[in-house]
């Protein structure tokens, strides 16, 4: 970790720094499933992959939670995908792709691909919550806390990120925040993502045979 500046924290490579452990993320699986907890949606049996040249987020907040989805793309079973939730009062997203790859009986694999923000005018975003299992970039941080409580990262004059996602959040968890959070060379897989607004200059949606990097996002 090197300080770059007051209150600036720069991180070479920044991963998840956290996720729910084993017991929490059963527990609030359980709660889910039993209707005792409210989630958002039932997330789809397919992760899908973002790419991101640049971001550029204020009132940033990271936390752990649970998405509770179907297991596959057949039937209606549903498990517990431990997620780290990433959330932003205002994004700014430069050169942003976005794939997912379906299998579809008699033609094999196929790829989804959208891009946008990549003819000068980036993607905008307010109230954005990103749910990854993996992330992978360069980042800085502008004023950081680390471990406070998750619950406390949209309390007025202690919080810094937008209203805390939902009841599936580990709400007396670890959890990072920062005024600013900048990151550069971003990929990650994710479950969900759900925003205030959302939006997608030169917004561009293929479809192509086959899968990986030559088709997906990376």
């Amino acid at each position: 970790m090197e300080s770059v500046a007051r209150g600036g924290t720069r991180w070479k490579r920044f991963a998840l720094v956290m996720v729910p452990s084993v017991a929490a993320t059963a527990a609030i699986g359980i709660g889910l499933a039993q209707g005792a907890l409210a989630a958002s949606f039932a997330v789809s049996g397919q992760e899908f992959k973002v790419k991101a040249g640049y971001l550029d987020g204020t009132g940033f907040a990271q936390y752990g939670g649970v998405d509770m989805g179907y297991k596959d793309l057949k039937g209606d079973e549903k498990v517990a995908h431990p997620v780290a939730i990433s959330t932003f009062k205002n994004a700014s997203i430069e050169d942003m792709c976005q794939s997912v790859v379906t299998d579809v009986p008699f033609l094999g694999k196929v790829t989804l691909r959208l891009t946008a923000g990549d003819k000068g005018t980036a993607v905008k975003a307010k109230n954005l919550y990103l749910d990854v299992s993996e992330l992978d970039a360069n980042a800085k941080f502008t004023n950081i806390d680390i471990g406070v409580a998750a619950k406390d990262t949209d309390n007025p004059g202690v919080g810094k990120g937008p209203a805390v996602k939902d009841k599936s959040i580990l709400e007396n968890g670890f959890a990072q925040q920062a005024d600013r959070a900048q990151l550069t060379g971003v990929t990650q897989k994710a479950w969900a993502t759900t925003a205030g607004t959302f939006e997608l200059s030169g917004l561009s949606m293929r479809l192509h045979k086959g899968d990986g990097p030559k088709v997906e996002c990376y």
